[in-house]
């Protein structure tokens, strides 16, 4: 296939660029490069890769890159509670009006297949902290992020099943790990350049539930969703993790302390977090025989050895944050 990755310079579509050029398509990102380029460094020589440098809120570009293209991953958007905070105005122009604009042009041009990146951050507060919750819960979005999120899900799957149009919603986990465009702005990468690093950390709700996923697994969901038959896929609602990789802060700081055993963790307690949800991903590992290949474990070791040996040095640097 030809797949267009909005936002494909980034956190997820620099790991998932590279992944689909080795199973033989053609990829085309389209990005603003508001964090910069090097991420698609990998990717630049490649002969079925190409580039198209626009906002996804220009109507005329977007018309342009889906041209040709058998696929939308939709990746581009302002993402996080703290990016969409310091301006809302603009975060419900990129994540919801240019989104429902790049849905509408998909389906005029054609093109079968639509992956929206979404988050398990819809959910909200469970309303029982004994339970699971699950892609039929009741979404409570208690952020301009989440709710613009919410909100092109729902215009999604309302939409009628014509020329065999297959969209598909992607609920992410917090997502972690060594990415090509490195953030430590994410829990668990932030919490492990911070102990090892800097020799502190102070931790808010530790005791409030999570689930994540590794950067990478993230990339092999969207392409298990690509390789699927229509049929499976079709609006269909996916969270994307593992029951097993839920945890609340505590236990992540648990899992540093063998790498930073003298750090100075403070917990500053917290008496009620309006996200509080711990996720079964049961759908996604029945339906598309998906399981995440690597875990919590996984990625602190690999963020600690970037640290440790001096790969990245400059933890201020904006391009590692959103």
């Amino acid at each position: 296939m030809k797949v267009l990755i909005t936002g494909g310079a980034g956190y997820i579509g620099s790991t998932l660029a590279p992944r689909l050029l080795a199973e033989g398509h053609g990829v085309r990102v389209l990005d603003t490069l508001l964090h910069g380029g090097n991420s698609l460094l990998p990717v630049w020589g490649h002969p079925r890769f190409d580039f198209v440098r626009a906002d996804v809120r220009d109507r005329s570009a977007v018309e342009r890159a889906l041209e040709r293209v058998d696929a939308v991953v939709h990746l581009a958007a302002i993402v996080g509670d703290p990016a969409c905070s310091r301006d809302p105005e603009v975060a419900r122009e990129v994540n919801l009006d240019a989104s429902l604009a790049l849905l509408a042009e998909a389906r005029r041009q054609g093109i079968s297949r639509f992956v929206f990146a979404s988050t398990c951050s819809n959910y909200g507060k469970m309303k029982d902290p004994t339970s699971y919750v699950d892609e039929t819960s009741e979404l409570a979005p208690i952020s301009t992020y989440a709710e613009t999120k919410v909100a092109v899900e729902r215009a999604m799957l309302g939409l009628s099943d014509t020329n065999g149009f297959t969209p598909t919603l992607l609920r992410f986990a917090t997502i972690y790990g060594v990415s090509p465009r490195m953030r430590f702005d994410l829990t668990v990468n932030e919490f492990t350049m911070e102990m090892i690093a800097r020799g502190k950390l102070v931790v808010f709700g530790e005791q409030f539930w999570r689930p994540y996923v590794h950067v990478a697994d993230a990339a092999r969901a969207v392409m298990a969703v690509l390789g699927a038959p229509a049929e499976d896929v079709r609006r269909e609602v996916f969270n994307v993790g593992s029951t097993e990789e839920n945890y609340r802060k505590l236990d992540l700081v648990a899992l540093l302390r063998p790498y930073a055993p003298e750090a100075n963790v403070e917990f500053v307690q917290k008496k009620e977090d309006p996200r509080d949800y711990r996720v079964s991903f049961a759908k996604v590992r029945e339906r598309l025989k998906f399981t995440p290949e690597k875990s919590v474990p996984d990625g602190i070791a690999d963020v600690a050895r970037l640290v440790r040996e001096g790969v990245l040095t400059d933890f201020t640097k904006p391009e590692y944050r959103n």
